[in-house]
């Protein structure tokens, strides 16, 4: 039987990706990605979910860092005894939680993309926020960020595109890192070791 394994929905494409070139034998239920502008319901998600498939499956895991939730979300993982992905939020897993502390320290001003932002920046940060009706309120929302880094996972030309305008929709400078899967395929298959 397949692991199956309840992942972020801004993951699963990136986890399909690793688990065909892996070859892994895992099935993704994926859960919406704007559950990230409410943290408080991860974790309460993720347990109904794992109620529902750890019946179909030999072994379960969650594709989730911590987003968020402020322990909650290991308070679900041990209850059901698997494993989540590490670090505390998706960030650190695609460059690595030394690098985004320097950054932070560096500049504690900075907002960061991932390629799933930058290419729904307008529905999940701008509609979300209502800024897409109130856009007055842009400067309120932003006002202490000075930057915006894109954490880029596979860079092209189009994401470049909308990543600078995410950027000047905010209106902030936009920096570029290119940092691949960086620790997310080696985190999943170590999600599927015993």
């Amino acid at each position: 039987m397949s692991v199956g394994v309840v992942a972020c929905g801004a993951l699963a494409t990136h986890i399909a990706d690793i688990a065909e070139a892996e070859s892994l034998d895992i099935t993704i239920y994926p859960l919406p990605p704007l559950l990230h502008n409410r943290p408080e319901k991860i974790a309460g998600e993720v347990d109904s979910l794992l109620t529902e498939i750890k019946g179909k499956h030999s072994k379960c895991a969650v594709a989730y860092a911590d987003c968020g939730t402020y322990g909650a979300l290991d308070t679900v993982i041990a209850t059901h005894g698997v494993k989540r992905l590490g670090g505390n939020h998706c960030y650190d897993i695609f460059a690595g939680s030394k690098k985004i502390e320097e950054i932070m320290e560096s500049d504690a001003g900075t907002y960061f993309l991932t390629d799933f932002l930058v290419k729904s920046f307008h529905r999940s940060v701008m509609v979300e926020l209502g800024l897409d009706k109130r856009p007055e309120l842009r400067d309120d929302y932003f006002k202490n960020y000075s930057r915006v880094i894109w954490l880029a996972q596979q860079p092209s030309k189009e994401l470049e595109e909308l990543a600078a305008q995410a950027a000047a929709s905010i209106g902030l400078p936009l920096e570029i890192q290119n940092v691949g899967y960086g620790q997310l395929a080696q985190q999943v298959k170590e999600l599927l070791s015993n």
